[in-house]
Formats: structure tokens, sequence, C-alpha cells
């Protein structure tokens, strides 16, 4: 038994590796991306699209690994949730990953026009964050940092927000001649795509606190779900007549206000 313990935790560590390499190579991307954005530079973003695949045949052999785990080991309580924790942070970092390459096939497509020194600005900026979630959130796996990885969804806030502005931006550059309107149509996608990184690297986080004490946000709704149940059943006559009478009169939802 000890044997089996001691193969499962060497193929895990090796899952973990691999991982931690994708999340490198995604997180390079985003800047490198950027970097060929701003300068008009069509053969680097052409290098990191072809590079995509590279990522992509990494992500693959990570999930492989962990069907592969799965399938003869069997592992049970936090080491599955170890194992299925991986498989969805991988698929995380590959649409990372899918992400930054988008933003270089934009950059095809806006190959030429000028940016505007503050719509440059926010790009940059955007993408710093970008990458610092990204960062953060393979810290967090590294480590098993349950905090840290809960602490990702209040971080991307100041991306949200730049994202906003960033938007906004564009609308004024646009109504005032600064760009024309195909050019900006393709500049807000971009900032989505920057957006997407950040709420990918908060999907992590929340696959991290899965992995570490088995909490997963749709948790939350779930109750919230089987308790509107119950109380539709006291409604029918269904539940016990303690249940109803616990209830009482006008009370609303768990956590909710009474008007």
């Amino acid at each position: 038994m000890d044997d089996v313990r001691r193969s499962f935790h060497a193929q895990l560590d090796e899952v973990r590796a691999r991982i931690v390499q994708l999340a490198a190579a995604t997180a390079e991307a985003v800047p490198r991306a950027t970097e060929a954005l701003l300068e008009g530079d069509l053969e680097a973003a052409q290098y990191l699209i072809d590079g995509d695949d590279r990522i992509d045949a990494l992500a693959l052999e990570v999930e492989e690994k962990c069907y592969r785990i799965l399938a003869l080991q069997q592992p049970m309580a936090s080491d599955l949730r170890s194992v299925l924790a991986a498989m969805w942070i991988t698929s995380e970092l590959e649409r990372s990953a899918d992400l930054a390459a988008n933003i270089c096939k934009a950059c095809r497509r806006i190959f030429g026009v000028a940016l505007e020194p503050r719509l440059r600005g926010l790009i940059s900026e955007m993408s710093e964050e970008a990458t610092r979630l990204l960062r953060l959130a393979v810290d967090a796996y590294v480590d098993g940092d349950a905090g840290l990885a809960a602490a990702l969804d209040d971080i991307d806030d100041r991306l949200d927000s730049l994202h906003t502005t960033y938007i906004q931006a564009i609308f004024e550059s646009q109504a005032g001649g600064g760009i024309e309107l195909q050019p900006a149509v393709q500049l807000a996608l971009i900032g989505r795509f920057y957006e997407r990184i950040g709420d990918h690297a908060v999907n992590i986080g929340e696959r991290i606190r899965y992995m570490v004490d088995g909490w997963l946000p749709e948790h939350t709704g779930a109750a919230r779900e089987h308790e509107r149940e119950r109380l539709r059943g006291a409604v029918a006559g269904d539940a016990p007549v303690a249940d109803v009478a616990a209830d009482g009169p006008g009370d609303g939802p768990p956590g909710g206000s009474s008007a």
C-alpha cells in the first residue's frame, strides 16, 4: 500500500510540475502579446500564435496524465480533489493562452493604426494586471494557499475597472475622430481578452479552494435552491408541520430581509 501511495504522489507531483510549466508559458505569452500589439510587430505576433500549439500540446499532456491517475489509482477525498482541480486549472490556463494568441491575431487586424497615448497606457496596465493575476493564481496553487486563492476575486476588481475605463476611452476616441469604427471594434475585443484572462485567474482560485477544502462557489447557490425546494414542499404540505411552524409567517429566504 505504501508503494501505491508513493507512486500516486510521484505522479501528482509530475502533474503539478507540468501545470507550473504551463502557467509560466501562459503568463509569459500575455506581456509578449502586448508588446507585439503596441509595437505593431507582426513577426512577433505570428511567433506567439504558432507557439500556442506548444501550449495546447502541454495542456493535453497534463490532462492525459490526470486521466491515467484517475483510471489506475482511483484516488479518494482530497487526493481526488487534487486531480480534478489539476484538470480544471489546466483548462483555464490553456484558454488564457488562447486569449493571448487572440490579442496577436487582433494585432494583425489593426496593423498600421496609430493608437493614442491614453489607449496605449491602458492596454499596458491591463496586460500587467492580467499577468499579475495569473502569477498570483499559480503561486496559490503551488503553495495550496486558499486565502490567496479567495482574494483573487477582489484583486481582479482593478482589472475590471481598467477595462471599463478603456472601453470609455475607445468610445471617446472614436467619437472624436481619433480612430475609425472597425479598429475601435477590434480594440474593444482586445480589452475583453485581457478582462477574460483575469476571469480565468479567478476561476483558478476557485478550483484551488476546492482542492484545499472542498469549497466551490456553486455550493452557495445549491444550498439556496435546496432551501427553496424545502419551502415549496412545506407550502404543498409535504414537509412536517414542525418545519412549517419554524419558518413562521412571512419569513423570507435564508439571508434575506423582510420588507
